[in-house]
C-alpha cells in the first residue's frame, strides 16, 4: 500500500445482491442491460469483493484455491 494511503477496515455499504464464484476475477456490468455500468472485472484478493458501481458483493466459494488464475 502506498504510503499516506488510507486503509478501510469497515465498509458502511450493504451489498445489493450478493454472487458466489469459483474464479478470483469477477466481471459486472450492474445487470440491468442498458440501465446497468461500464464494465468492469473486479479481483478477489481475500475471500470477497464489492463493485464500485452498483455495490454487488462478489463471493469466493470455499475450496477454490490460486492454482491456474492469473
Amino acid at each position: 500500500m502506498p504510503q499516506g494511503a488510507a486503509q478501510l477496515t469497515f465498509n458502511p455499504v450493504k451489498p445489493t445482491e450478493i454472487i458466489h464464484v469459483d474464479s478470483r476475477t469477477a466481471a459486472c456490468d450492474g445487470g440491468d442491460g442498458a440501465l446497468g455500468h461500464p464494465r468492469v472485472f473486479l479481483r478477489i484478493r481475500d475471500k470477497d469483493v464489492m463493485c464500485p458501481y452498483c455495490s454487488r458483493l462478489y463471493v469466493l466459494n470455499a475450496g477454490v484455491d490460486h492454482a491456474g488464475e492469473h
